[in-house]
């Protein structure tokens, strides 16, 4: 075997082989506070050395299969397996100054995230069943543990509980969807499942639809996709806040890619049946993050309804079942991580007298107090709640368009209702910051919050720019072509 058979999988060698020196350097290194520290750095350059690897084109293929088809690389991969690695590297250099200062900055940390984003690598290149789950699941127990991470934290030990009940449930309605979707077709890949189901009468097979609807069904428990959301409020308000920005940023990129991967590679021929679901999805979670969020007090229950909201409106260019939507999906997984990680940032900078402060209310007149921080999170919120020229807006657009192209009036019609009414709390957030009474000021921004908030804020500016907004286009419409090069199918 050559060291050519392994070029496709080597990024997630690198995280593999970096988690597991990690462990044996945590293990080693007496002082564990040092040896938290030097792991999350040395995770950073490990996310970092993977990312230029998936980069550079002598080491990455153009589009190629490996493991008898199950493992998949091609432009689609790469350009998500980018967005995951910065999503995972901000959102650790988020959690360096906190944990530290929590006491719990422990090598094991880093570790677990290496371990759970080399899962979701695994998601998004997944060409097959098995190797679905496998990807799933190797991130999933990683996130079970982080979310319980602050172990004297009942909040913490809750939010992780309760992932893990809801996740291991989840994981069994997929698993069982995927046992269905072998017994009809014989096969657990892709491609032998897609000429399966294009076999005449297998569109009304009721065993092939209750395979799709499980597997669906696991998948979206894991974007927090309306029913399957319960989750994700507590969750988010009770892990670490470095935490829950880890997983409102790339476990929902890789959730995306599957989703996106799964319908359109594995079920081209039944697309009408799924689309009734994701449409479902889309308008409920469009709706529920539209007014779900409106009496929330809790910043981080807030921006828990925010995703979800945000994940309704991605699906409205997966609904639309082209190569405009599918780019459209891709542009806005990447505008939601950029406004996420730097909303995080800020929320991370909500400290006074040494504790964190989550209450909405306690934002008042800190432009008076920290002008610099209020400016950022304003201008995040106002990207958010899809103001134009800014990047939110431009998400929307890129996403809506193709559903409106497709004729799918009444769903862009409800999408753009949810937008107008869920950009009440984003611009109430921004109104108490402004124009109430300036309470007592928070502490200096740390400068690695600071770091997340400028890249952030200046990609969410910038996009409105061409050579800014046209080189994410360009590239998403290429990785598109990937599943849909026929355009509609």
């Amino acid at each position: 075997m050559d060291a050519a058979f392994y070029l496709p999988v080597l990024p997630e060698l690198i995280l593999a082989i970096g988690a597991m020196t990690l462990l044996m350097v945590g293990a080693f290194t007496r002082d564990e506070r040092a040896a938290g520290r030097t792991a999350a750095w040395l995770a950073i350059g490990v996310l970092i050395a993977a990312g230029v690897v998936i980069a550079m084109p002598t080491l990455q293929p153009a589009a190629v299969t490996a493991f008898d088809g199950a493992f998949v690389s091609d432009g689609l991969t790469r350009f998500l397996k980018v967005l995951i690695l910065i999503a995972a590297a901000l959102a650790l250099l988020l959690t360096i100054d906190e944990f530290a200062r929590a006491k719990i900055l422990l090598f094991e940390y880093p570790v677990l995230v290496l371990l759970a984003t080399l899962g979701m690598l695994m998601m998004v290149s997944a060409n097959d069943l098995i190797a679905l789950y496998l990807g799933l699941e190797l991130q999933s127990l990683a996130l079970y543990v982080i979310a319980a991470f602050k172990r004297d934290d009942v909040r913490s030990s809750e939010a992780g509980l309760k992932y893990f009940v809801l996740g291991a449930l989840s994981s069994g309605m997929l698993l069982y969807g995927a046992s269905l979707l072998y017994g009809i077709t014989g096969s657990t890949g892709y491609e032998a499942i897609a000429n399966a189901v294009k076999a005449d009468g297998m569109g009304g097979n009721i065993g092939l639809i209750f395979g799709l609807v499980f597997v669906l069904v696991g998948l979206a428990f894991k974007i927090s996709a309306v029913p399957f959301h319960m989750w994700t409020p507590d969750v988010y308000e009770g892990a670490p806040t470095p935490v829950t920005a880890f997983f409102a940023g790339a476990p929902k990129v890789a959730a995306m890619a599957l989703l996106l991967r799964f319908t359109q590679s594995a079920l081209p021929a039944i697309a009408p049946q799924w689309q009734q679901i994701v449409i479902f999805l889309s308008i409920a979670s469009m709706v529920l993050g539209a007014f779900a969020a409106i009496g929330q007090t809790n910043i981080k229950r807030l921006m828990a309804y925010s995703s979800i909201g945000h994940v309704g409106f991605a699906l409205v260019g997966l609904a639309a079942n082209n190569a405009e939507g599918t780019a459209g999906v891709l542009i806005y997984m990447a505008i939601y991580v950029a406004m996420t990680l730097g909303s995080f940032a800020c929320i991370l900078s909500m400290r006074r007298n040494g504790e964190a402060v989550e209450d909405i209310s306690e934002l008042a007149g800190l432009a008076k107090t920290d002008l610099r921080l209020a400016a950022i999170l304003a201008l995040l919120m106002f990207s958010l709640a899809g103001i134009p020229p800014l990047a939110g807006f431009w998400g929307k657009w890129y996403a809506f368009l193709p559903a409106i192209k497709a004729g799918l009036y009444p769903l862009a019609i409800i999408g753009v209702v949810a937008s107008v009414i869920g950009a009440f709390y984003y611009l109430r957030v921004i109104k108490i910051m402004f124009f109430d009474e300036a309470a007592a000021p928070f502490e200096p921004v740390e400068a690695k919050a600071l770091a997340v908030m400028g890249l952030s804020a200046l990609f969410v500016a910038a996009f409105a720019l061409p050579f800014i907004g046209g080189s994410l286009v360009d590239a998403a419409t290429a990785a598109a072509v990937v599943l849909m090069p026929g355009g509609v199918r």
